[in-house]
């Protein structure tokens, strides 16, 4: 049988530019180091911010972070009710996260890479509260099995810049989700019940997913969505250089509303206006999608404003802002990009559990 691994991180929060926390904390105060706005069409609410501060100077806080959610423990019971060995952790930081993330390794290898264990006998289940929060985990797994350029192994495909990352577990730990916006676990068609997130675990197949690494450091399970939206919730235009492989969508002078980077369908569309068309997290490309507005006339003189969508698909995207900052939104995490950003998909890279 398995030992299991429950981890939860010690905040509802992400930080939109690290893996659990910043400086070392994953819960206390937030402050908001992106920017001030989320995409166009997009609540707020949903969005990450940077911690700072530790748990300990706030009680409650505290008490937040050390009792674990009632779906956590109802998947516990599952889980023990199996017979497996089941340890539930709280991670307050990166190096927690990473301990817990080191029980994953494949016996020591000759060239001194750390390597995930392909038949290992313990699996991890990730309780998210958001798909930042599942994305700050599998960030830390990137880290910790992404080799160096310059000892990059022969065994590595040479499509991927990282092994076949471990099998995550995804706990959503609001298994009713109440409202419109679905989530990456509702779009793969995953379980929401702890039980049945137990059983998938425990008896389930591994279904490989495409990644998004991006030049930033971080990486992208969903997807991006830059732009910016005024207070009344009209789009603001910004411009830019959008580039999928040899395709260019924009040369820098059109204005833009917004633009989609996908990998799953989280932003295939933007207040009913379809941007993505068949995005697919295992087809081993990104779909990339633009909406430039097109001013036409009437015959009667009258002029009409449309939405032309340009879309393109590959391997890579490059964004090369030509304002001074354009907003974005990437797997629900603010952040303001000030200049060039590329995604590039790694087929196959990581992986979830599922009945």
């Amino acid at each position: 049988m398995y030992d299991v691994v429950l981890l939860t991180l010690g905040s509802e929060r992400d930080a939109s530019g690290g893996g659990c926390g910043s400086g070392g904390a994953c819960c206390g105060g937030a402050t908001e180091t992106g920017a001030d706005k989320a995409g166009p069409g997009t609540d707020k609410a949903g969005a990450g911010a940077e911690q700072t501060g530790p748990c300990a100077d706030d009680t409650k806080a505290e008490e937040r972070c050390e009792t674990p959610r009632v779906p956590v423990l109802a998947c516990a019971d599952a889980l023990t009710a199996r017979g497996a060995r089941v340890e539930t952790v709280t991670a307050r930081s990166d190096a927690e996260v990473d301990e817990v993330l080191a029980r994953l390794d494949g016996p020591p290898r000759a060239d001194g890479l750390a390597w995930p264990d392909p038949d290992s006998k313990t699996r991890l289940i990730v309780a998210t509260a958001s798909d930042a929060q599942l994305r700050a985990v599998l960030r830390r797994l990137v880290r910790r099995y992404a080799p160096p350029p310059s000892r990059r192994p022969e065994d590595l495909a040479g499509n991927r810049t990282v092994p076949d990352l471990p099998p995550v577990g995804v706990l959503p730990l609001d298994p009713a989700r109440s409202g419109t916006h679905r989530d990456l676990a509702a779009q793969l068609g995953l379980p929401r019940d702890p039980a049945a997130v137990a059983a998938a675990v425990l008896d389930g197949t591994a279904r490989r997913l495409d990644l998004l690494r991006n030049d930033g450091g971080s990486v992208t399970l969903d997807g991006a969505l830059l732009g910016a939206a005024d207070d009344a919730g009209r789009p603001l235009h910004w411009r830019g250089r959008v580039e999928v492989d040899d395709t260019v969508l924009s040369d820098g002078e059109d204005p833009i509303m917004a633009c989609a980077v996908g990998n799953a369908g989280g932003y295939a569309s933007l207040d009913g206006l379809p941007l993505l068309a068949a995005p697919d997290p295992a087809d081993g490309v990104v779909e990339v999608a633009v909406a430039v507005p097109v001013v036409t006339r009437s015959a009667l003189g009258r002029k009409k404003i449309r939405f032309e969508v340009r879309r393109a698909r590959g391997r890579a995207v490059a964004v090369v802002p030509r304002d001074a900052k354009v907003p974005f939104l990437d797997d629900g995490v603010e952040g303001e990009l000030s200049r060039k950003r590329s995604w590039w998909i790694e087929p196959s890279a990581w992986a979830v559990w599922t009945n």
